[in-house]
Formats: structure tokens, sequence, C-alpha cells
């Protein structure tokens, strides 16, 4: 299991006009070669907005990206027609293909707070597609096909309570909120597992709630 901390990762967006964020992957003018990607996951950033702040309209291509919002609602609009916003509990993904233009704002009243994961598809190109599902259960995963991954997201309310890790070839976790112990790795908020081969393994309660997403990548 490779850990990785959440003070280590890289601060960027732009404070003065309310983004805040911190990327634990190689992103945009921060270049690191030695943290490009793990499997199909390229980017894992947190994304804070301030009320009224947001990411004008932009484009996307050959990128899966998918998004979970801890606090505050997300108002997401694209260029195939799609306007939505995002809650807690809620997973959106948003197919970019060929390519495709969006906007992400922040036009509620409170804080906004959402984790963003970029997927590289397995075949780049075709069609623009995207899907919301509200509130997703513990018991349902979340498939993107696209990039031969699986989304898993594990919550858990009492101290000491476990629940498994699903064995893949590869395996991200990224901690959302409360602590966490992983075989002997005890893990906190925006703390991140990069796991090879991992068999058996376990997530066990040590501050609750503890609210984790996992990917369960084929490759």
């Amino acid at each position: 299991m490779d850990v990785r901390r959440a003070d280590t990762r890289y601060p960027g967006g732009d404070p003065a006009a309310g983004i805040e964020s911190l990327h634990s992957f190689s992103f945009g003018a921060h270049y690191d070669p030695d943290n490009l990607r793990f499997g199909a996951v390229i980017a894992c950033n947190e994304e804070r907005l301030a009320p009224g702040a947001g990411f004008d309209e932009h484009p996307h291509s050959h990128t899966e990206i998918v998004t979970w919002v801890v606090e505050g609602e997300l108002t997401h609009r694209d260029t195939t027609g799609h306007e939505t916003v995002v809650r807690p509990g809620d997973v959106q993904r948003l197919s970019s293909a060929g390519g495709v233009r969006h906007v992400e704002r922040n036009d509620g009243s409170a804080p906004l707070t959402f984790v963003q994961m970029w997927l590289a598809p397995l075949d780049p190109g075709g069609d623009p597609a995207y899907e919301i599902v509200h509130g997703i259960a513990d018991s349902t995963p979340y498939a993107v096909p696209e990039a031969g991954a699986m989304l898993h997201v594990r919550r858990l309310t009492a101290a000491g309570e476990r629940t498994a890790v699903p064995d893949a070839a590869r395996t991200y976790l990224h901690v959302v909120r409360g602590t966490v112990r992983v075989g002997p790795h005890e893990l906190g908020p925006g703390d991140s597992v990069r796991a090879e081969d991992e068999k058996g393994a376990e997530l066990v309660a040590v501050s609750t709630p503890v609210e984790v997403l996992i990917w369960e990548l084929a490759e």
C-alpha cells in the first residue's frame, strides 16, 4: 500500500476568486512526472468554492469526470444541454469523450466542497454523455465501464465498525471524512491509498462518521 497524506497535495485554484483546490496528482501548472496517474485515475481534486464562485465554461475531452459533493450544492451546466444541482450523496459523471464544455458553480449561499476524480477511458473519442445518481447507497457500486472502473462508497457510523475493501488489480482509496484504519495505516480526511493486488483488506472506523471513496480498477 502506498499511503499519500493530505498535506502532500498540491494547492491550486484561485483563492482571490473564492476557489481553493488540492490536487493529489500532477495537474495544471503542477507537473510531477512521477505522479501522473494510478491505473485509470489521472486526477483526484478537492475543490472548495465560496458562495458565488465557480469555474466558467471550459472544455474537456477523452476523460471520465466523476464528482462527489461533500457539502453544499454544485450547479453543473454543459453544452449537451444538461443543467443539474449536485448534492451530498449524489454521484455525477460527465463522459467528455470527443469533446464537451461545462460550467461548475456554487450558486448557493453556503460554502461548497466537492471531490472530482478524472479517469482515462480505455478507448478515446465517441459522443459525450452525462449521468447523475441521486443518493447512492453503500451497497450500490457505480460502474464506469469506459474506464474499466467501479466506484464504491463506504460509510461507517460507529467506532470499530468494519467494511471490506474490494479485491482488485488496483484500488484507489480517498478519505472524505472521519478517521479510518486500513491495515497498519490510520487515515484522515484527504489521505489516500494506492494499493496493488491487495487481498482481504478492511476499513475499520476510528472516529465517525466515516465516508470513503474507493475505486476498483481493472488495471
